[in-house]
């Protein structure tokens, strides 16, 4: 049995993987700009997205694929609501940062 040698394992995907969501999840926590907090959240469901494609490819099932085609539908549409409340919210404070959210309470 010949072995091919021109494939990542799946554990460098993993690795990859893991990093770009500890990034995603770091600028969630960290950043105060609500885009930022955005692109961040789409880094992290872009890492899953990647794992999953990479898991469907090892086990030659092409289902992880399809489903990531949805999760990629379903993102999209998380990014026009999301940059629907942000322009919103910017018009009715003059900010897109979190911090200035409290003076929308009732």
């Amino acid at each position: 049995m010949v072995q091919n040698l021109n494939y990542i394992p799946i554990h460098d995907y993993l690795i990859f993987c893991s990093a770009l969501f500890c990034i995603g999840v770091t600028g969630v926590l960290i950043k105060r700009n609500a885009l930022v907090i955005l692109m961040s959240i789409e880094l992290m469901v872009n890492s899953i997205n990647l794992l999953l494609a990479a898991f469907s490819a090892y086990t030659n099932d092409p289902a992880g694929q399809i489903f990531v085609f949805f999760i990629m539908v379903v993102a999209a549409a998380e990014v026009a609501v999301g940059l629907a409340i942000i322009v919103v919210i910017f018009r009715t404070t003059h900010s897109i940062d979190i911090d200035v959210l409290n003076k929308l309470k009732w």
